[in-house]
């Protein structure tokens, strides 16, 4: 039964004080343990496909009473309270911590990623302060709420009723936020000097706004936008809103993770080749240019984009980044996309708090319970590497008669060269080109000028001598006028092209260079779909190089098999135009069958390469031997750079658990004395990580362990050791809204009961016993779950 004190202003307060939390605040009649409400929250974060609904009708089958739908609504009405008191108590104790700053989370490793933030005094600078990687997902998604059109085939009014709730978290960034960013792009058509390294740029876009259209009428939310650091700690999480994955969305992904961290960021993306021009051609460019961010692109994918693509942005080509593959993102959906059954039908505000609090879970119990697996697995991978190309790079540098590693590099460049040069023809051939054609439009217009007189110009003599035509143009004065006009225009051009060419005397037919840049033009058409075929080709064989080379995991040999087929339709297209250009040449060239190209599988053995602008068969770099040894070489220089890192983050990671310790412990044993709740809420969240702290020393002991280790597991000084920080002295504090005043426990003394008042009160006294039986109903499933926990300690014991 329901005990009500004096010191119960309210039946609410009644209710919460004795572990209820009420389904209204003014006339109860429902309520829901907190107990019960706890089982929920654990079950849900563990097993996201179970919702409210589904543990509703479960505590009905266990009472055996029949669900009602009301009931639902009735328990998320307590468990949004609940979840509210919950993220109040944090803020206090944040508070009393001195940790309520904005984007604490984001800056300090309290509650995020301690091997990226946790800075010590006299470590190795990184070339990357921390690696992150972005992506957007399409699986939690949000049904809109629609009236009934009057005609079929269109969509009515949103009916949905604002609930006036709204989700207070760092860890979201704001519709507003990300709004900013919609119409922040800059045109950069006309820019020469912008970025020529992407050769994927325009070739992606995720989630195709034309295949999205329709689903935009369905859903209010299409997906995230998240962002998780190398580790898998959330970062950010942006839901798009009616559209597909635009850039508005890693634009202020990117803009709030500058203004955070600084400088010498990584960001990994998909299309991390794109977006880098579109980061550049942004208002963020400058700021980013500034701070040094890199945008680069995860191994998993980047083996799908073009090979020029990859030696500029692929993990494995750049410096600093050690062995991480940027594809983060990837990991952490295949978690959450277990929330989708559960989010489909939900509010904008319960679809939300779901998500954050799910982040927040993954980050405390998984995230975090397995941060020292994830640098044990990495230094021994990186150790393996190192044993195995250490023993096979000597016998490969041999069989090719290289002596320096050096020599790498500059194959790398000279590949980089190469590949750049096949993406258009070059600058002086295309000048020439286009003042030869210039020139026979000069000529077609050339004989007579304006009012009839003949028309030269010193250098320039006529080719078109003897062709019969007459020199006085023909025809009305219209005519006249636009031929006059086409002179004019081709003159001028041809005068700008000699500027550029540095031409003194005009080409003639029977000069050299005027029949040199004829046969250009003659042969541009063929030469360009030489150029594309010869690059997809070039592209195949070095993707069949990775993908049979040993080592290669499974997932990634099937993901470089599905780029292969999409790149052989390219290559069927690119085939089909090679052919038909070759055909009509004079004289006609070589033309190639499927069966000839899919099996060629060296750069030596593709005839067609000699006919290209650049011949590179009879380079070192384009032997398959010789590219092994380039790609093992690049690899032991990523593993020793993961070495280096890992021994950075092995110290950070036992200095952060030291310091946060002691910290925490003083911080309660500050608060025991004064306010002992407080005291006891601080030392929840110590426990929260605390409890894998002994797991993690004994992973960090079996890494020290380890043949090849170089780091050490003596704690190190932070660099952070202002007021607040882990390794500061504590100054916990009671926060100020917990000394106010709270409501007089005393009620106001009441006027005598009548007769009818106290009839009244009898009615209400059999309403709330009723009631109260009813809750005692809702409320067994808590006595039973105490009863099997006593009675499972009793058979341990």
């Amino acid at each position: 039964m329901l005990k009500i004190s004096s010191t119960d202003s309210t039946v609410a307060s009644a209710l919460v004080r004795q572990g209820i939390l009420p389904c209204s605040p003014i006339s109860p009649v429902v309520g829901i343990t907190t107990e019960a409400l706890e089982i929920y929250r654990v079950a849900h974060l563990r097993c996201p496909h179970l919702s409210i609904q589904a543990f509703v009708k479960t505590i009905c089958d266990l009472h055996g009473v029949d669900f009602h739908r009301h009931l639902s609504c009735q328990f998320s009405i307590s468990f949004d309270l609940y979840l509210e008191i919950r993220r109040n108590t944090d803020a206090m104790v944040m508070e009393s911590l001195g940790r309520d700053s904005p984007h604490w989370r984001l800056r300090h490793a309290f509650v995020s990623h301690t091997t990226c933030t946790y800075v010590l005094t006299n470590e190795e600078d990184l070339t990357f302060t921390m690696l992150y990687a972005m992506d957007g997902n399409d699986s939690l998604k949000r049904v809109l709420r629609r009236s009934l059109a009057d005609k079929d085939d269109t969509l009515g009014a949103s009916s949905e009723v604002p609930t006036g709730q709204s989700l207070k978290s760092d860890r979201y960034l704001s519709r507003n936020f990300v709004d900013n960013f919609t119409h922040d792009l800059v045109c950069t058509s006309s820019d020469k000097d912008a970025p020529v390294d992407d050769s994927c740029e325009g070739r992606w876009e995720n989630m195709d706004t034309a295949r999205t259209n329709k689903a935009w009428g369905i859903y209010d939310e299409t997906g995230i936008f998240v962002a998780v650091c190398c580790h898998g700690f959330c970062l950010l999480i942006a839901d798009m809103v009616q559209s597909g994955e635009l850039t508005k969305y890693p634009l202020a992904v990117v803009a709030k993770l500058l203004d955070v961290f600084g400088g010498n960021l990584g960001g990994g993306y998909d299309i991390g080749c794109q977006f880098k021009t579109t980061l550049n051609s942004s208002t963020l460019g400058p700021l980013a240019r500034s701070l040094n961010h890199t945008c680069l692109v995860g191994a998993f994918h980047g083996h799908a984009h073009r090979r020029l693509c990859q030696l500029v942005s692929l993990t494995t080509y750049i410096k600093g980044l050690g062995i991480e593959d940027l594809e983060t993102c990837e990991r952490t959906f295949s978690k959450s996309n277990s929330l989708a059954s559960s989010l489909r039908y939900a509010s904008i505000f319960h679809r939300q708090q779901s998500i954050n609090s799910y982040f927040e879970h993954n980050d405390n119990f998984k995230v975090y319970a397995n941060l020292s697996n994830f640098l044990y697995s990495n230094y021994r991978q990186a150790i393996d590497i190192l044993a195995d190309g250490n023993a096979v790079l000597p016998k490969l540098m041999q069989d090719i008669r290289v002596v320096d590693t050096s020599v790498f590099e500059l194959w790398l460049e000279e590949e980089k060269a190469y590949l750049k040069g096949l993406t258009r023809e070059p600058d002086e051939e295309t000048l020439q080109m286009e003042y030869w054609q210039r020139l026979v439009n000069l000529n077609a217009n050339a004989g007579v000028g304006r009012n009839g007189q003949d028309i030269g110009r010193t250098g320039f003599r006529r080719y078109a001598s003897g062709s019969g035509a007459s020199p006085v143009m023909s025809g009305g004065s219209e005519a006249r006028r636009a031929r006059e006009s086409d002179y004019d225009k081709n003159m001028r051009l041809v005068q700008a092209l000699e500027c550029k060419l540095e031409i003194v005397t005009c080409w003639v037919p029977e000069d050299t260079e005027w029949q040199r840049a004829g046969r250009l033009v003659v042969n541009r058409k063929y030469q360009r779909a030489l150029d594309r075929l010869e690059g997809l080709i070039v592209a195949r064989i070095f993707e069949l190089t990775k993908m049979n080379r040993a080592g290669t995991g499974y997932k990634l040999h099937k993901h470089i098999a599905k780029a292969l087929q999409t790149r052989s339709v390219a290559i069927r297209s690119a085939l089909s135009t090679y052919n038909a250009v070759a055909s009509v040449m004079s004289p006609p060239r070589k033309t190639l069958k499927w069966e000839e190209v899919v099996d060629y599988a060296f750069l030596a053995d593709f005839d067609l390469l000699r006919d290209a602008r650049a011949d590179i068969s009879q380079s070192l770099w384009s032997s398959p031997a010789a590219r092994s040894a380039m790609d093992l070489h690049f690899k032991i220089c990523r593993a020793r750079e993961e070495i280096s890192r890992l021994n950075i983050e092995v110290c950070r990671l036992v200095t952060y658990i030291r310091d946060e310790d002691n910290y925490l412990r003083m911080s309660e044993e500050q608060l025991k004395n004064t306010n002992p709740g407080l005291a006891h809420q601080i030392s929840i969240v110590r426990n929260i990580r605390g409890r894998f702290n002994s797991h993690h020393l004994k992973r960090l002991q079996d890494i020290s362990q380890l043949s090849s280790f170089s780091g050490t597991l003596t704690p190190g000084v932070s660099t952070r050791t202002s007021i607040r920080e882990s390794a500061s002295v504590p100054a916990a504090r009671v926060p100020a809204n917990m000394h106010a005043n709270h409501i007089s426990a005393h009620n106001p003394p009441y006027p005598v009961d009548t007769l009818e008042d106290l009839e009244e009160e009898e009615v209400e006294d059999e309403i709330a016993e009723e009631a109260s039986r009813r809750l005692q109903d809702v409320l067994f499933i808590t006595e039973d779950l105490s009863r099997l926990e006593l009675s499972d300690h009793a058979d341990l014991e």
